[in-house]
């Protein structure tokens, strides 16, 4: 019998968020558990852990991950994983000039997703029964200079995740456009705010609890 996923967000922060601990999630699967990006504040509690992933590994945090996870044992690494149960790909994301990803996390026949940021929604996130997104804006997206990519905000991302047929939706990337809307009462058209320390479980048979 395949254990029940269970995924806990260690932070929502986007970068140097006033509020919250920087994104970062805890996937367990029976005994095994993973680690996915995350920094000071968002650090995994201990016990076992097999790997740490990341989606940048250029980003702002990266000095502050890689001494994270070497006090486990571990690199941080944007890559594939098989760990037990659970299947972990590494697929690419838009969103700035250099490689990022977003990961497809399959256990059984349950999918989950962590995209904590990208421009244009992933369309490789199709189906997902549960999916953590992007949300540094609310109303209309960041771009970067030059082009390069930037921030989909959170009334695209709802109506993409709808298109896609995303099962459960929360952003789990939270910048200020955001902390100002939830601060004004707004809730995204569809999907949650992502809530620090929630479990969210996922039935080997699919669809988020």
């Amino acid at each position: 019998m395949v254990p029940r996923l269970r995924l806990t967000l260690l932070g929502v922060g986007a970068m140097a968020s006033p509020r919250f601990a920087p994104a970062g999630l805890l996937v367990a699967c029976g005994v095994h558990r993973v680690a996915f990006d995350g920094g000071p504040g968002a650090e995994p509690p201990a016990g076992r852990l097999d790997a740490w992933l990341v989606t940048d590994e250029r980003a702002e945090l990266r000095s502050a991950l890689r001494r994270l996870a070497a006090e486990r044992g571990l690199v941080p690494r944007m890559a594939d994983a098989d760990v037990g149960g659970l299947r972990i790909r590494a697929l690419p994301v838009a969103h700035t000039s250099h490689p990022t990803c977003g990961y497809r996390i399959e256990a059984g026949t349950g999918v989950a997703v962590w995209a904590p940021e990208f421009r244009t929604f992933p369309a490789w996130a199709e189906g997902a029964d549960l999916m953590f997104a992007e949300a540094s804006c609310w109303d209309r997206p960041i771009r970067f200079r030059g082009g390069a990519g930037g921030h989909a905000p959170v009334r695209e991302v709802g109506a993409e995740a709808v298109e896609h047929r995303i099962g459960r939706l929360v952003y789990a990337h939270i910048g200020r456009p955001c902390l100002r809307a939830m601060d004004a009462g707004r809730t995204p058209d569809y999907g949650e705010w992502g809530r620090e320390g929630h479990t969210y479980s996922l039935p080997p048979h699919g669809r988020a609890r």
